[in-house]
């Protein structure tokens, strides 16, 4: 038993199912529930399933004040949400301003058409996991998506969540919210609740089940899934794939973490929100990395260790704590940091491989490396051909705060040296002569500025 059905006032039976009513009677007996108000509940979230966030989305992607929705988070915090009375179509509870005055809060949903019902029966009885589910309080997302493809939509959308209060506001208002956000508790616990409010109560939504399936004894003992020779057969005459997705524009706007109450201990909002939309970013990279021609055919990167997300992180450009955290993190200190931050911006995680790796060349990439140099500067005037001198993967311009790098791809490095730290200069090349003349570039640059 969950913490709300304790509370609930409705007609029962020994089973714990409503009590018998008429399914699509409005306030028939048996069809409206309610649940007794909740005590304050500061620093908790609203809603903790998937189905409980598409309610709330539904809520706060339609309201056009801000304000009121964030009236409404203290407000249902506070515990000033009253009784929430659910029925079919509408929502009803008292909500208390913080200077104790009441009004009475409606949230409407349009309740579904017998057909609609219908349709949405036939579908739920050919798949048994979908009953299963629900008879555990949960809602699959299959079952969503098997109601939308039958014309049937459970969860509201933008713009269905109609508000009602007699404080006069034409929009949601601060008691309305508060009531969308207390029944996004409600549904965390039960989804039945969202059928109620649908049209049809528990009761008489597994009783139509049960009916429907009996009526169907077929679609109720096909097994699930394709038949395996049936499969094979129309193996070559699949339909091709579908078109890739197209690239958003920007990012996606992460939520807000604006709570109303103080962020448990050791979690930094800020630094959370940062994350999210770093996250936002990294994933419209990553796709738009994907819908490039030619991807397939490129080697899979692998995944970046800890210091190098680190690095990847502070590019984004956080907060002065969120930068030092990594910092320290990273173990690079604040100047080293802002070092590799240049190099990831030029080129990732194999730019950052190149700042920080010096490695042995073998003879092979050392030979076509000596090759390289020597045809850069071939056809040229014997005066331009820089003096370098070797180390490792580093050949150092003699006599100049200069220098190449030799990444493992095969492709040169710019570097040139800044208060006695070698820095990155520019982007990797294939041509040691283009990469020295970006190191070249930006040292002159550097000393013009």
């Amino acid at each position: 038993m969950s913490r709300y059905d304790a509370a609930e006032t409705d007609d029962r039976d020994a089973d714990g199912h409503e009590a018998d009513g008429d399914a699509a009677g409005g306030e028939a007996a048996g069809t409206e529930r309610t649940f007794a108000a909740l005590p304050p509940a500061r620093g908790r979230g609203f809603a903790q399933t998937w189905w409980g966030r598409a309610w709330l989305t539904a809520l706060e992607g339609t309201a056009l004040d801000a304000q009121q929705l964030k009236a409404g988070r203290g407000l249902a915090r506070a515990g000033a949400v009253g009784a929430v009375s659910v029925r079919p179509g509408r929502i009803t509870a008292v909500v208390q301003d913080r200077d104790r005055t009441a009004h009475r809060a409606d949230v409407l949903l349009q309740e579904l058409s017998d057909e609609q019902w219908n349709r949405f029966l036939g579908m739920a009885v050919e798949r048994a996991g979908h009953v299963a589910a629900l008879l555990d309080r949960e809602m699959p997302p299959h079952l969503v998506e098997d109601a939308e493809s039958a014309g049937v939509e459970l969860l509201p959308g933008l713009g269905d969540l109609e508000p009602e209060c007699d404080c006069g506001a034409w929009d949601h208002c601060g008691h309305t919210a508060a009531l969308c956000y207390q029944v996004a508790l409600l549904l965390d616990q039960d989804p039945f609740v969202l059928f109620l409010l649908r049209g049809r109560g528990e009761r008489a939504l597994l009783d139509a089940l049960r009916s429907h399936a009996g009526t169907h004894p077929e679609k109720r003992s096909r097994p699930e899934g394709v038949d395996a020779a049936e499969a094979f057969a129309a193996g070559g005459i699949r339909p091709g794939l579908p078109a890739a997705p197209p690239l958003p524009a920007a990012p996606g706007v992460p939520p807000s973490l604006d709570t109303d109450g103080p962020p448990p201990a050791g979690i930094d909002p800020s630094a959370l929100g940062f994350l999210a939309a770093r996250t936002s970013a990294q994933a419209r990279h990553l796709l738009a990395e994907a819908l490039r021609d030619g991807h397939e055919r490129q080697p899979v990167e692998p995944d970046p260790t800890a210091a190098q997300d680190a690095v990847r992180l502070a590019a984004g450009d956080p907060a002065r704590a969120v930068a030092d955290r990594l910092a320290a993190g990273s173990g690079r200190g604040r100047e080293g940091l802002a070092v590799a931050i240049r190099a990831w911006r030029q080129g990732g995680t194999a730019a950052l491989a190149v700042l920080d790796e010096e490695w042995t060349v073998d003879a092979e990439a050392l030979a076509r490396a000596r090759a390289a140099l020597d045809s850069a500067w071939a056809e040229g005037d014997e005066g331009e051909r820089p003096v370098l001198r070797a180390r490792a993967n580093r050949w150092t311009v003699v006599g100049a705060p200069v220098q190449l790098r030799l990444g493992r791809d095969g492709r040169w490095w710019p570097y040139r040296k800044e208060r006695g730290r070698w820095v990155p200069a520019g982007g990797a090349a294939q041509d040691p002569a283009t990469a020295l003349a970006s190191a070249r570039a930006e040292l002159h640059a550097g000393r013009t500025a």
